[in-house]
């Protein structure tokens, strides 16, 4: 992608984590500003970056090509109602990283028509190994998918999808899919106590074997299904471990817990959109 003018409304972690992410990927850190109306959040992204910061969002956004949403969905509206002007005025492509808030209700508080792309990455993104699912509208051009996929590709994996109804899915495996790593993680340090670890050796064998079978998860040609299979000998340790996991409805509680996460990511996004409505 070449460099065009990036403009973060929003100097939180997760702008800090996608403006390093662009930066060590070569951006020319003097394309991108943030903007925020806390000064100590904007000195913070200069000293360790080199970007342009402003406490005008009108002005971040009239220099901008791409816009990139970075507030709590909470202050969302308030804040999207206060670039209306200026986005009708320049017309960027806006990234909204704000979680349940659909591009019709955004795009209504922008003032209508604008290329909108929605956006749901996970707190791993911190580390740039983030997941990240993304949603166009119509108006976005085959150019702006690009210039999207880019921004969030700088801290880990990106993948589209073309209903937007299917973010409430991607909220409920990858948005709070590393709770659910964390869990099984508490759970096995809890078990390895009970059995007679100390607490020490049983955290670092927890959290590297979970390391590494994520690694080989990511690197091998074989599916999950397959590498259970591989280290899973007949008769052996186990063996009986997955027998009793299956037995206690390990999968079905996964199930049952997505699709909960993706009804309240339903639900969340249904009261975001009536709170416009209402005003």
């Amino acid at each position: 992608m070449s460099n065009p003018n990036i403009t973060f409304i929003g100097a939180g972690n997760m702008a800090a984590a996608l403006i390093g992410g662009l930066i060590a990927d070569g951006t020319d850190p003097q394309h991108i500003t943030a903007s925020d109306p806390d000064p100590d959040k904007l000195a913070a992204l200069a000293d360790s970056f080199g970007i342009r910061t402003t406490a005008d969002n009108s002005q971040a956004v009239a220099a901008a090509e791409v816009v990139v949403l970075a507030v709590k969905p909470q202050v969302l509206q308030k804040v999207a109602e206060g670039l209306r002007e200026a986005v009708q005025q320049h017309r960027p492509l806006l990234v909204s990283i704000a979680a349940g808030v659909r591009c019709a209700t955004l795009d209504q508080w922008l003032g209508g028509g604008t290329a909108l792309v929605r956006s749901m990455p996970n707190t791993p993104a911190m580390l740039q190994a983030g997941a990240t699912g993304l949603f166009a509208t119509v108006r976005v051009s085959e150019r702006q998918r690009e210039q999207a996929e880019c921004i969030l590709r700088a801290v880990g994996l990106t993948r589209w999808v073309e209903d937007e109804s299917l973010m409430d899915v991607v909220t409920a495996v990858s948005g709070s899919g590393p709770a659910y790593f964390f869990l099984v993680m508490e759970a096995m340090e809890d078990a390895a106590r009970q059995l007679g670890l100390d607490s020490e050796t049983a955290r670092l064998l927890t959290l590297q074997t979970a390391l590494g079978a994520a690694r080989m998860a990511i690197e091998s040609s074989d599916d999950p299904a397959t590498l259970r299979k591989k280290v899973t000998s007949p008769g052996g340790t186990t063996e009986q471990a997955l027998l009793s996991l299956e037995k206690d409805g390990l999968r079905e509680s996964f199930a049952r817990a997505l699709g909960a996460a993706r009804d309240r990511s339903v639900e969340l996004s249904q009261l975001l959109g009536e709170s416009r409505e209402k005003q």
